[in-house]
C-alpha cells in the first residue's frame, strides 16, 4: 500500500516542504519563537567567534537549537489542545504547562552553557 507522502526521495522532499512550512508558521505567528530565533542569530556567530574548540562550540550552539526545537513542539502541543477545545480543562492546562516547563528547562540549558563557557571567554 502506497503511503500518502510517497516513499524514498519523494517522501524526503515532502517532509522537507512540511518542515519549511512549520518554520515559516513559527516565524510569522509565534512571538516566543521569533525572540529565541533572534537570540540564536546573535549567539551562534558569537559562539564561533569566542571559541575554536569544537566541543565548546557544540556546548554553546546545541542548547540554542534545542530551545528552538522545544519551542516548536510546545507550540504544536498548544495548537493541538486548542484544536480540540478552547474550553478550560485540567488536562489541557496540564499539557500546556508541561510544554511550557520543557521550554523553561531548555532555556536553563542555554543560560547555564553560556554562563559556564561563553561568559568566561568574553571577560
Amino acid at each position: 500500500m502506497e503511503k500518502p507522502n510517497g516513499r524514498g526521495f519523494r517522501r524526503l522532499l515532502k517532509a522537507t516542504h512540511c518542515s519549511i512550512d512549520g518554520l515559516g508558521y513559527a516565524i510569522r505567528h509565534e512571538a516566543a519563537f521569533r525572540q529565541e530565533l533572534l537570540l540564536s542569530l546573535i549567539l551562534v556567530p558569537l559562539a564561533f567567534w569566542l571559541t575554536r574548540d569544537p566541543v565548546e562550540l557544540l556546548l554553546l550552539v546545541l542548547p540554542l537549537l534545542l530551545l528552538l526545537l522545544v519551542e516548536c513542539l510546545n507550540s504544536a502541543v498548544e495548537a493541538s489542545i486548542d484544536r480540540i477545545s478552547t474550553v478550560s480543562h485540567p488536562l489541557s492546562k496540564q499539557a500546556k504547562d508541561l510544554g511550557s516547563a520543557a521550554v523553561f528547562i531548555a532555556t536553563l540549558m542555554v543560560v547555564v552553557s553560556w554562563l559556564v563557557i561563553g561568559l568566561p571567554k568574553m571577560l
